[in-house]
C-alpha cells in the first residue's frame, strides 16, 4: 500500500500561484463511490472521514522547471506559495505535485486558474445557494448526505443559468472565464462530491476554498458546523490576493453568510459590486433585510430572493449580465 496524494485547483494573480492538496497515510479505504445507494452511500461517505493524514512529509512541485520541496503540516494539509514567472499563460493551467515512497516517485496532476485581465469575481457558498442541504434541519441534512447519492442531491432551478453567466460576464471572447470560487464551511473530506456535483450540474469550473480536513466519526456528526472564522479568512483572502476585480458574492440565509459579507463589504468598501442571499425558509428574515439595506447604503447592490430567476433578473437590471 501506497500513501494517498491528493491536489485541488490552484489559483494565480500576476505574481503569485497557490496551489495545495493532502497526504493520507496508506489505507485499504475505498475511495467514496458516487454510485452507491442508501447503506452503502452511508459507509462511502463516513468511510470519507475516518482517512488518517500524514503529517511532515515530503512534498515537491514542479514549476518553472525546478522542483520546490517543502512537507505536510500537521493534518496533512501542504500549500505552496510560490512567486510566478510573468511570462505564465492564463487560464486553466495544468501543475504536477509529487511525494516520494520506498524510493518510487507518486505524482499527480490538476490545475490552476490564473484569470484573464477582467473585471468579476464571483464567490459562492455551497450549501443552500446551489446544493439543496436543508442545514436549518440537522437530522435532514445528515440524512441527505448518508443516504442520497451525487446523482439524487438535488439543485436549486436555475442556478446553473444564473452562474454561467456570471462565469462569463463582461467577457468578449466566450473562451475566457471569470474567476470563480466556492467557500464552504464543508470540509475537504467532501472535495471530490463537490466537484463532481458541480460538473454533472455543469456549474462554473471554480477553486474550492473549504474548511479542515476531519479524521473523526465524531467530527464526521459536526460536518459544516462550528464556527464559520474560516469562510470569512478565505473571502478576505482571495478580495485581497485579486485586488483589481470587483466581486459578486452568493450566499444564503440558513447560517451567516449575510453577517460575513457584510463584514466584507465594509473593509472592501469598493470591491463588491452585488451580494445575493437565498431565501431558505418560508419567510424573509428580519436581520438580513436589516443587513442588505445597509449594504446599499455602502453603494452595494443587494437581491434577498426565493427563487433564481429573481437573481437572474437583478443581475439584468444591473447590467452584469445580458
Amino acid at each position: 500500500m501506497k500513501p494517498i496524494l491528493k491536489l485541488y485547483r490552484g489559483y494565480a494573480n500576476e505574481q503569485e500561484l497557490i496551489v495545495m492538496g493532502h497526504v493520507f497515510k496508506p489505507t485499504t479505504i475505498k475511495e467514496y463511490n458516487f454510485q452507491k445507494k442508501n447503506l452503502k452511500n452511508a459507509t462511502s461517505v463516513i468511510k470519507m472521514f475516518q482517512i488518517k493524514t500524514e503529517a511532515n512529509a515530503d512534498v515537491y512541485l514542479e514549476h518553472n522547471n525546478a522542483k520546490i520541496h517543502t512537507r505536510t503540516l500537521i493534518d496533512g494539509y501542504f500549500k505552496f506559495c510560490v512567486p510566478l514567472d510573468q511570462n505564465t499563460n492564463y487560464g486553466w493551467i495544468d501543475y504536477e505535485v509529487s511525494i516520494v515512497y520506498k524510493n518510487e516517485s507518486i505524482s499527480t496532476r490538476d490545475s490552476y486558474i490564473r484569470p484573464h485581465k477582467g473585471n468579476l469575481g464571483i464567490i459562492s457558498d455551497i450549501d443552500d445557494t446551489f446544493l439543496v442541504s436543508h442545514t436549518l434541519n440537522p437530522l435532514k441534512k445528515l440524512y441527505v448526505l448518508l443516504f442520497k447519492n451525487v446523482n439524487k442531491r438535488k439543485i436549486y432551478e436555475d442556478v446553473v443559468t444564473h452562474y454561467q453567466a456570471l462565469s462569463t460576464a463582461g467577457r468578449e471572447n466566450k473562451e475566457e472565464f471569470n474567476a470563480f470560487f466556492y467557500v464552504s464551511s464543508s470540509e475537504w473530506n467532501l472535495y471530490r462530491f463537490i466537484i463532481k456535483f458541480t460538473e454533472l450540474h455543469q456549474l462554473p469550473k471554480a477553486v474550492l476554498l473549504l474548511k479542515d480536513i476531519k479524521t473523526s466519526l465524531t467530527d464526521f456528526f459536526l460536518t459544516g458546523r462550528g464556527n464559520h472564522n474560516h469562510k470569512f479568512d478565505k473571502i478576505k483572502h482571495i478580495l485581497e490576493f485579486y485586488p483589481n476585480l470587483e466581486y459578486v458574492l452568493l450566499g444564503d440565509d440558513s447560517q451567516h453568510d449575510p453577517f460575513l459579507y457584510e463584514a466584507i463589504c465594509k473593509i472592501f468598501p469598493v470591491t463588491v459590486k452585488a451580494v445575493y442571499i437565498r431565501q431558505t425558509s418560508d419567510s424573509k428574515k428580519e436581520k438580513v433585510i436589516t443587513i442588505l439595506k445597509n449594504l446599499e447604503t455602502l453603494k452595494v447592490s443587494v437581491c434577498y430572493f426565493q427563487n433564481s430567476s429573481e437573481a437572474i433578473a437583478h443581475s439584468k437590471m444591473i447590467g452584469i449580465i445580458v
